[in-house]
């Protein structure tokens, strides 16, 4: 249980890092443990928010952790992609998620594979 906690914390480290797709089901799923784990640090963003994040990983809420984690197989996957075709894109305000969208055809087929993964349920 210990090395799946480690490894949940490293997906959640990638996930901080590297996050264009799903950001929005990470946050609807992790929402209320945000607030509970990391209320302080939700109002800064950014790294605190990060840190907060992969510090309570093992105390998130379990549909928390699987967004974490399938947002991190995501980033891992599609990175090279990313910076392919989304280099120069703003991170922030939904502009690399925009832009991979727009490449959605020309993307990789492990990134394809991650992608489609990671919104099952």
């Amino acid at each position: 249980m210990r090395t799946l906690t480690c490894i949940a914390a490293l997906s959640a480290a990638l996930l901080m890092a590297h996050s264009a797709f799903a950001a929005s089901a990470v946050v609807k799923a992790c929402r209320t443990d945000i607030k509970a784990q990391c209320g302080d640090e939700a109002k800064s963003g950014g790294a605190p928010l990060k840190e907060c994040m992969k510090k309570h990983f093992s105390d998130l809420s379990g549909d928390c952790q699987v967004a974490i984690i399938r947002d991190a197989a995501v980033g891992k996957a599609c990175r090279a992609d990313a910076k392919k075709f989304c280099g120069d894109a703003k991170r922030a305000g939904g502009g690399m998620a925009s832009c991979m969208r727009s490449h959605a055809a020309d993307l990789s087929d492990g990134c394809k594979e991650a992608l489609a993964k990671s919104s099952e349920k």
